[in-house]
């Protein structure tokens, strides 16, 4: 297996050529498409949460079109703007990436041979996605389609992530002074970080059953779906510890790349953030919409960087392997 297998790369001298210059402009392109969806489905995954504390899911009573319209100027509120700007953005990155997936196989030869499948892929769940969200108006917010919307976004999001990480371009390491001898890469296993984004993962579906079912509210007013609840606060636990051994495991070895360590930093800022915003929006029983809207958010931030870091170990340690065959 090559390099070229993830990233086109060129020997010392061809870099220059047209045909290669054409390679690096299309892939930059397909790249930072792809970031701009991510952030967009960050953005949306937000105002959907908005919608849901505000109590705006069924805010337009139809779907697609709000009050049969596609701007419902007179029946405008701030809950009516929550579910149709929520609709506008899923729209707009459905067409975005409907278009990133025609690019990546019209230039399928001058990009690496798995992009137009893995475009593909995410196509597929936007797709699925746009499907839950118009049940979750015509079943009239069922929990569990709710949650299952919840649960595909955030598939199609780190969908992205690890697309868009892989496609990063590889950096060029220094050549060491002749007296000198190389010091060999230490590779660094994507495991832990891989299984601290699957209980982050689980934690935020969870987090969407609770909120999905009012669980805080049934349980502190009836003494019902507690269980729903308590699994959502006994999941902090492995999630928790799962990142901690993430940020452990980069700091102690001093050779981590920089990037590596960089994104320890940033999940170890998150996951404090996360504690905090879980432990108000429970003291404060959901009262406060922005913490609530802000906790699901920085959940989904905590998960996109694990990913982003599973995908950088997973493609360092494949090139590596490369490099040394």
């Amino acid at each position: 297996m090559s390099d070229s297998a993830f990233i086109p790369q060129y020997p010392a001298g061809e870099a220059e050529s047209p045909q290669h210059q054409q390679h690096d402009i299309v892939l930059t392109r397909i790249r930072r498409s792809i970031w701009k969806i991510a952030f967009a489905t960050l953005l949306l995954m937000a105002v959907g949460s908005a919608t849901r504390v505000m109590n705006a899911g069924l805010a337009c009573p139809d779907w697609p079109l709000c009050y049969g319209q596609l701007v419902p100027t007179q029946q405008m509120n701030l809950q009516v703007f929550l579910e149709w700007f929520h609709r506008l953005d899923a729209g707009l990155i459905g067409l975005s990436t409907l278009g990133l997936t025609g690019s990546s196989w019209w230039y399928r030869k001058q990009l690496p041979h798995w992009l137009p499948w893995a475009t593909t892929l995410a196509l597929s769940l936007i797709l699925a996605q746009g499907a839950l969200g118009a049940f979750t108006v015509t079943e009239l917010l069922r929990f569990d389609i709710v949650t299952a919307h919840l649960g595909t976004a955030l598939v199609f999001f780190i969908t992205l992530l690890s697309i868009g990480t892989i496609l990063l371009p590889v950096p060029q390491s220094p050549s060491p002074p002749v007296s000198q001898s190389p010091r060999p890469p230490v590779p660094q296993s994507p495991i832990l970080p891989l299984a601290a984004a699957i209980f982050v993962y689980i934690q935020s579906i969870l987090g969407g059953l609770v909120g999905s079912q009012w669980a805080l509210h049934q349980c502190f007013g009836n003494s019902e779906l507690c269980t729903v609840m308590n699994s959502h606060i006994i999941g902090v636990v492995p999630a928790t510890l799962s990142c901690i051994a993430v940020i452990f495991m980069l700091w102690r070895n001093q050779n981590s790349p920089a990037l590596a360590r960089k994104l320890g930093l940033i999940v170890g800022g998150l996951l404090i953030a996360q504690i905090l915003l879980g432990t108000a929006t429970f003291k404060l029983h959901l009262q406060v919409e922005i913490l609530t809207v802000a906790h699901q958010s920085i959940g989904a931030m905590l998960l996109g960087t694990l990913v982003i870091l599973t995908s950088l170990l997973w493609r360092s340690n494949n090139l590596n392997f490369a490099d040394s065959k």
